[in-house]
């Protein structure tokens, strides 16, 4: 008998216990509450000073532009071929978006750049080609690969090589349009699009 009471006392104690430590962990305690709650969610941007990244290396001018507190870094093709920077090394910076001084730290910097054997353009041409809509643009001069990205994705387009050599068009950026089918100012309603076009160091 003395032994059941005892055993029954103990059981007792043990959900007593097991009861309190359930009311404080569900009671308004620090590990429960949520980090940020009742403060400041996300921080101001801070303003810093950006150099000026003319005529220094596309590698070199990010690693400057991050090292000011610049995170938001982007490139371009400043002749207007739609070229990809694959080797940061291999480009340098002709012009800047915003230009030097001082901004917030989360501004979209845009480098304008050229490979390193190349001069940069009196003026910045990489700005992305606008949408065709219904009127053929003018594509003559322009990268094959400008031509494409400015019609509409359902356009079929064949690019033909105008020196009469047959070649292969394959990479877009490096062949230059020498004449189009439809002309330019004709409608767009769907229609099959022609280019010629020959490299960017030929003549058409």
């Amino acid at each position: 008998m003395i032994q059941r009471t005892a055993v029954a006392a103990v059981i007792a104690a043990a959900l007593f216990i097991l009861t309190a430590c359930e009311g404080g962990a569900g009671s308004g305690g620090g590990s429960d509450s949520k980090p940020g709650r009742g403060g400041n969610a996300t921080a101001k941007a801070e303003s810093a000073s950006l150099p000026d990244m003319a005529g220094k290396g596309l590698q070199s001018a990010q690693d400057q532009a991050q090292e000011a507190g610049f995170s938001r870094l982007t490139s371009h093709d400043a002749l207007g071929r739609g070229r990809m920077q694959a080797f940061d090394r291999n480009w340098k910076v002709c012009s800047q978006t915003p230009k030097a001084g001082v901004h917030s730290t989360d501004t979209k910097v845009d480098f304008a750049t050229v490979k390193l054997e190349e001069d940069c353009p009196a003026k910045d041409e990489g700005a992305s080609p606008e949408a065709a809509g219904d009127t053929m643009p003018d594509f003559e001069g322009k990268a094959v690969k400008v031509a494409r990205q400015a019609l509409d994705r359902s356009t079929s387009i064949t690019v033909k090589d105008a020196s009469g050599q047959d070649r292969m068009v394959l990479m877009e950026s490096n062949w230059k349009v020498c004449g189009q089918e439809p002309a330019a100012g004709a409608r767009l309603d769907g229609q099959p699009v022609t280019l010629t076009a020959v490299k960017f160091e030929e003549s058409c």
